[in-house]
This record gives C-alpha cells, sequence and structure tokens, in this order.
C-alpha cells in the first residue's frame, strides 16, 4: 500500500481507557474504588440528573495498537484511554493484555485510527484477546507490513499510522501498564489527504468511542477554525 510521510500529527487529545471489551479487563467496581475508602456524599444538582455511578469522558479515541509477539506473530487491539499527551508523545493505559505483554518485549508498536470502513474489524480487535486467537489479524482479513522505523507491524488496512518506540512503560502489580511513546513517524495513505497533502479527517472518518452508550460514532464534520471561531468573542469585546 501507498503511504506518504506527513509531518502533521491529528487526532485525539485525552487520556482515557483501555481496551473496549476485552474479557481480561479489570471490572468497573475495581476500577474505580475510592483509594482512602471514604465515604462521600453525591448531592443532586439543580436541573440536572446526576449518574454518581459512572463516569462519562467523552469524545474518547479508538485507537488501534498494533505488537508483534515473540515469534513476530501480528496482535491489535483496540484501546480508548489513551491520547497525546507532547508535541511528539502518546500515552495509554492497558490492563494485562497480549498487546501488554508484547510492548514490554519489544519496546515498541504502531498506532492506527479505526474509522467507518473498518469498524467491524476494529471492533473484532477489541473483542477478542490475542492469547485465545493468535492469528486474529489474518482472521479479520487484514494484511501487515513490517515497519521500517521500530520493531513493530503496520496494518495496512488503516490508512494513519503512528511508528512508536516505547519511553516509558509503568508496570503495576497485576500486569497492566500506563506507557509512553515517542512517535518517530507517521504515514498517510494518499486518499486520505487532501490537495495540499494534509490529513483530512473528512476523508479518513475516524470513530470515537461513546462510553454512556457504548457505541460508536464518525468524526469528520468541520464545525469551526481552531484559534479562531472564539474570536468573534474577543473582537466584540474590544469594540
Amino acid at each position: 500500500m501507498n503511504r506518504l510521510k506527513t509531518s502533521a500529527f491529528a487526532l485525539t487529545g485525552v487520556l482515557l481507557m483501555a481496551a473496549c471489551g476485552n474479557k481480561e479487563q479489570k471490572s468497573n467496581e475495581e476500577l474505580n474504588v475510592n483509594p482512602e475508602k471514604e465515604k462521600v456524599e453525591i448531592k443532586e444538582v439543580e436541573g440536572r440528573k446526576n449518574f454518581s455511578d459512572k463516569a462519562v469522558i467523552t469524545p474518547l479515541p479508538a485507537i488501534m495498537i498494533a505488537t508483534w509477539d515473540e515469534k513476530k506473530n501480528p496482535d491489535v487491539m483496540m484501546a480508548a484511554w489513551g491520547g497525546q499527551c507532547g508535541p511528539k508523545h502518546i500515552t495509554f493505559e492497558l490492563s494485562k493484555h497480549k498487546t501488554t505483554d508484547n510492548i514490554r518485549l519489544k519496546k515498541a508498536f504502531t498506532i492506527s485510527f479505526a474509522t467507518k470502513n473498518d469498524i467491524v474489524q476494529s471492533d473484532y480487535f477489541g473483542i477478542v484477546s490475542g492469547n485465545d486467537v493468535p492469528d486474529k489479524v489474518a482472521k479479520a482479513g487484514f494484511t501487515i507490513t513490517p515497519s521500517p522505523n521500530v520493531d513493530a507491524p503496520i496494518i495496512n488496512e488503516y490508512k494513519l499510522t503512528l511508528e512508536c518506540k516505547v519511553v516509558t512503560f509503568d508496570e503495576d502489580e497485576n500486569g497492566g501498564a500506563r506507557v509512553v511513546g515517542e512517535i518517530v513517524n507517521m504515514s498517510a495513505d494518499e486518499s486520505i489527504l487532501d490537495e495540499e497533502g494534509n490529513i483530512d479527517l473528512a476523508k479518513l472518518q475516524p470513530v470515537i468511542f461513546d462510553s454512556a452508550k457504548n457505541e460508536y460514532s464518525v468524526v469528520g464534520e468541520k464545525v469551526g477554525t481552531a484559534w479562531g471561531s472564539g474570536k468573534a468573542i474577543q473582537e466584540r469585546d474590544v469594540k
């Protein structure tokens, strides 16, 4: 697949969830334990409905993490607790998964983004563990190319890919980890570029995960300009 290197780094911004729906994932109760075990009295907010038993941080990115195992077998999982944490850095937090083990081993991974056109395969990667189905990438009908820059696979069917090396791997006592990776390269298929050579989200059609309803929604419609739309208020106040 023809890919074009580009310097623009698009998408995501919040630090959030680990893989959607894998049976190895910790329960919500385990993830939301109050470390001091103090009882907090929740009061009603006037004019609103409280959801004190569930925190929803949205939109969540649907990132696809691809890795090699010790036999160079490719694995991909969907995650949502992740986002950009610096000019060239990405972070995510995982419970114990095949992916966690692979990252610990290889110190590298690639990140792609689930899109409207591949949501069936992407959701499958979040449902099925590589420990149970070692050939799940092939079963999904996807193909790989070894990254020339890091020790990890590029999934050809994903049209935007970040190649990353591990900067920190902070493991917890249960085998999970908070990972920070440095993006050493980003490549994009020409089909998702605009006339100026920039990534066009309307063409990519990435999806976000709605944790309130357990649904995916498409990103892409332009509703404003960054560092521009708000100037209408700024200029009004100046007058």
